[in-house]
């Protein structure tokens, strides 16, 4: 299983709102499928960032394809070399 980042980019209109509260469920139903690492949303430059764990950019872009919000998007994926951050460190220990 590989690592991919999918980056995305957003217009939004009047129906793009209504569809987000069904977009984040399908997003939560990733998340707890361990399908989805991270999902980030900046309404700034309307770009999502989503890291995800799949076979291939195609098995991932099926994913992304059926979110509601997917005719709102332009995306690229790419495949991760290196993943690392601090929720993947040893905990630091303790002494009594």
């Amino acid at each position: 299983m590989q690592k991919f980042q999918a980056i995305i980019h957003f217009e939004m209109d009047e129906t793009f709102m209504s569809l987000v509260p069904p977009h984040r469920t399908y997003i939560n139903y990733l998340i707890n499928k361990n399908i989805i690492d991270s999902y980030a949303v900046s309404m700034e430059s309307q770009t999502v960032w989503i890291t995800m764990n799949a076979e291939s950019k195609e098995e991932v872009d099926k994913y992304i394809s059926k979110s509601p919000l997917y005719k709102y998007w332009t995306y690229n994926i790419e495949e991760l070399f290196v993943y690392d951050g601090q929720i993947f460190r040893m905990p630091t220990l303790q002494y009594n």
